[in-house]
């Protein structure tokens, strides 16, 4: 799962992603409104977390040119302010849910969740292939009725691949959207992880799901889970 954030609180940025990257995010970063709008239009992002008070371009502002442009992620707005006339201000200008500074980490995390959870036309609440499933919210994966025990980033890449279901994804493809925008690692990390997870998806159960496509990449075949 890939998420933007956009503060100019470099400690909380920072924070934020030690935590979200150890839940198993992929994590793209902005400390202003004007990159934190063009990294939203530029990257299909799974949730965008924006605070209001930002130079170059407020969260207000930036939330209301993002919806305009048809970009769907959910956001989640932070604010210092907790007036309600705040809350109201950010979900009129298109945000999903709203939350005021500071907060807990585990209510954050909660936030995250639930606006997964609640799914909608992209982003639907289970994700299934053949008897494949996998519930991003509770970040449990299953096989027929048997749990299928996955790491963090063994789930972010099987939901990447389960929401693009049959499509041939190349490695640049998987890095840019499971690890995150600015990896420059090995590239090679991407068949580490394949090799985990058909491990734990596949062999176990007799499938052949996860395939390789020589010189283009992976892809999840459903007829093949």
């Amino acid at each position: 799962m890939r998420i933007l954030v956009v503060d100019d609180d470099a400690a909380l940025l920072r924070a934020l992603r030690r935590g979200l990257e150890a839940e198993g995010f992929a994590v793209d970063t902005a400390g202003d409104g004007t990159e934190g709008e063009w990294l939203a239009r530029e990257n299909p992002y799974d949730v965008v977390v924006l605070d209001v008070m930002l130079p170059g371009r407020d969260g207000y502002d930036v939330c209301v040119r993002l919806r305009d442009a048809g970009v769907d992620a959910p956001v989640l707005m932070l604010t210092a302010k907790n007036a309600v006339s705040d809350e109201a201000h950010a979900l009129d200008t298109g945000a999903d849910d709203f939350l005021p500074k500071p907060f807990s980490y585990v209510v954050l995390m909660a936030r995250l969740r639930a606006l997964v959870r609640r799914g909608g036309a992209r982003t639907p609440a289970l994700l299934a292939a053949g008897d494949l499933t996998l519930d991003p919210a509770a970040h449990r994966v299953w096989r027929g009725t048997q749990i299928v025990e996955v790491t963090p980033r063994q789930l972010s890449l099987l939901e990447f691949l389960m929401r693009r279901s049959g499509d041939v994804l190349s490695k640049r493809e998987i890095l840019d959207h499971v690890w995150d925008f600015a990896y420059e690692g090995d590239p090679n990390i991407v068949e580490v992880y394949v090799r985990q997870l058909r491990l734990r998806i596949d062999e176990p159960f007799g499938r052949h799901a996860l395939q390789t496509v020589r010189g283009a990449g992976y892809r999840l075949d459903p007829e093949g889970g």
